[in-house]
């Protein structure tokens, strides 16, 4: 009798329930709870902002160039022989066609003119483009910047990728290959900051204006 009576008041109490409109299906777990339990972390349960963190910059906020402080920059040397530092004309913010800046300095000199390493580094790519015609991709020993010499009408005697190179050495010779007016060769010269991957085709360009006058 007992048990009859008790499961009349189990009755009636899930009739009440019911009635009064309770839910007591289990409660699912939230989308943090289930990424967990995933083994991911969900952005709400990180206690700081990852976007914020020491070191890390969003695709929009990544600046055109790499700001560098005073002093840290190398003074390099004029890469074309018989070429002054008081005879450059700074033209890195020269407007170029399709809405580009310059972002180098242009060396004017007669075709043939020696170009020269302006750092001790090695040569990490020899390429022709159509643009820049006959180039040199050199890195500084240390791996943080590239120099850029374009326009170039050859490369010096024996020169190859991987060589290293030293201040001062030939490695090439004024041109006007690419894009370059055949009338007013030059030497086409720019400075990058290489990322972590050091690619030698894409970097943050730098004025290579200042690192070449230089006292």
């Amino acid at each position: 009798m007992r048990y009859l009576l008790g499961l009349v008041v189990v009755i009636v109490t899930l009739a009440a329930l019911i009635w009064t409109g309770v839910n007591i299906t289990p409660t699912p777990r939230s989308s943090a709870n289930t990424a967990a339990a995933d083994g991911k972390v969900a952005l709400s349960e990180v206690p700081f902002d990852v976007a914020s963190a020491p070191g890390s910059v969003t695709p929009s906020e990544q600046p055109a160039t790499t700001p560098l402080a005073t002093g840290t920059t190398p003074a390099l040397l004029v890469p074309v022989q018989g070429v002054k530092a008081a005879d450059l004309t700074d033209t890195f913010t020269d407007a170029r066609s399709e809405g580009r800046s310059h972002e180098a300095i242009d060396i004017m000199a007669p075709a043939g003119t020696p170009v020269v390493a302006v750092e001790d580094g090695y040569i990490e790519k020899l390429f022709t483009s159509e643009r820049g015609g006959l180039t040199i991709y050199q890195f500084e020993a240390g791996g943080r910047f590239a120099y850029y010499y374009a326009h170039l009408q050859g490369y010096a005697p024996g020169l190859a990728e991987k060589q290293v190179v030293k201040r001062g050495q030939v490695i090439g010779y004024v041109g006007s290959t690419g894009n370059a007016d055949p009338a007013a060769p030059h030497l086409h010269f720019s400075v990058f900051v290489l990322g972590p991957e050091r690619r030698w085709w894409e970097g943050d360009a730098l004025n290579p204006y200042p690192m070449l006058t230089q006292p």
